[in-house]
């Protein structure tokens, strides 16, 4: 690999320069120690701590010093979440502010300065973001087109800061359950939308260098889709996957099974959305927007008779099993494998933001285990 696999940092609270520099100095070097090998970190700064530092360069210089002092790189940044991804609620608030608001776009464009500044050598940097918005919320009739304007200038902004510092940074846009981009044919019918828009204002290469997907495995994992095919259609349809957050979602393997049911059931919290769908024999899929004690409890007959049920809930991706619960670690294994035959190379990351509020987990087990993920992952990329 070029690039060290990462983890990303949004799994530790960042409401501070000061508990940036912590992440970095405390937790993150932890996490490598534990490891015994390089490894990336995907920073997430919030707004109101990208703020603080992209626009002073003497900060930006500090944070790229600290990073190279810990042996620590960082290439790629998650500016999905803008507000505060550790409040006791998160829930649909993670997807606001939209694509369709100038405080996105502003927020991206501080990122990408920011990651121009730390990134090292001839590296190239990424920016994940989010599906444009939540599809159950209420969309303006202008929506679409200003949401392409704003991805448009932002390359614009890219391409520029290309010219100023010499640094290639892409965005990818991470499609997820219940958003406006959620499936593979629903992003794919998007960017014919952009590249027609960008091709008609006469940037269509310029934002087909900077804009791309970012394949969440575990949320397409939820869909029941196919990676290989996924990636395949991405890849026909010439979007680029500049970044793939490596990533497992619970199975209930057996919906009829009331333990399974019960030991679900206690992954139902209160901070973040955990999108559930169940597949038939038949293939028919069934969804709802958020995993509750109620459904996992008391489901409808329609949900016990599914042949089985994925939960967009992150959970270790060293896990094949946790207890009667399954996980789709063999999901994991086949999309490596077909994004490993790309002729290029997205920048991999671990994404477990859920270990805080996984059932169980002492605070000290964290950064434990987001080594022992990145160490099974290692494996399961360059082998043993």
């Amino acid at each position: 690999m070029h690039y060290p696999l990462s983890y990303c940092t949004n799994v530790h609270p960042c409401r501070s320069r000061k508990d940036l520099e912590k992440i970095i100095s405390h937790e993150a070097r932890s996490v490598q120690d534990q490891c015994g090998f390089d490894i990336g970190i995907g920073l997430w700064l919030p707004e109101v701590v990208i703020s603080e530092v992209a626009q002073d360069e003497t900060v930006t210089r500090s944070i790229a010093s600290l990073l190279a002092d810990q042996g620590l790189q960082c290439y790629s940044l998650n500016a999905f979440p803008f507000g505060d991804f550790h409040s006791e609620r998160v829930k649909e608030k993670v997807y606001l502010p939209d694509w369709s608001d100038i405080r996105r776009l502003e927020y991206t464009r501080l990122c990408s300065e920011f990651l121009a500044g730390v990134l090292t050598g001839e590296d190239e940097g990424s920016i994940s973001t989010l599906p444009l918005a939540y599809k159950q919320a209420v969309q303006s009739p202008e929506f679409y087109k200003r949401a392409i304007d704003q991805l448009v200038q932002l390359s614009r902004d890219l391409d520029r800061l290309r010219h100023e510092t010499g640094k290639t940074i892409r965005l990818a846009i991470e499609p997820e359950p219940f958003c406006l981009l959620e499936t593979t044919p629903e992003t794919i019918h998007f960017f014919e939308m952009l590249w027609d828009a960008a091709d008609k204002a006469g940037v269509g290469e310029l934002v087909r260098q900077h804009i791309g997907v970012c394949y969440d495995v575990c949320h397409q994992a939820v869909e029941f889709e196919n990676a290989s095919e996924a990636v395949s259609e991405l890849a026909a349809a010439d979007i680029r996957i500049n970044k793939v957050q490596i990533s497992c979602a619970i199975e209930l393997d057996k919906p009829s099974d009331e333990k399974a049911r019960e030991a679900l059931a206690t992954f139902a919290e209160q901070r973040y959305l955990h999108q559930t769908f169940a597949r038939h024999s038949d293939g028919r899929v069934i969804s709802h927007t958020d995993l509750s004690q109620e459904l996992a409890l008391d489901p409808p007959s329609d949900w016990q008779q599914a042949e089985k049920w994925r939960v967009h809930f992150h959970v270790p991706v060293d896990a094949d099993r946790l207890g009667p619960l399954g996980t789709t670690r063999p999901e994991l294994i086949g999309a490596l494998h077909a994004l490993g035959q790309l002729p290029y190379e997205p920048h991999l990351e671990v994404e477990t933001y859920t270990w805080p509020v996984l059932p169980g987990v002492r605070r000290g087990d964290v950064t434990a285990g987001m080594a022992r993920e990145l160490i099974a992952t290692r494996e399961l990329i360059v082998g043993k």
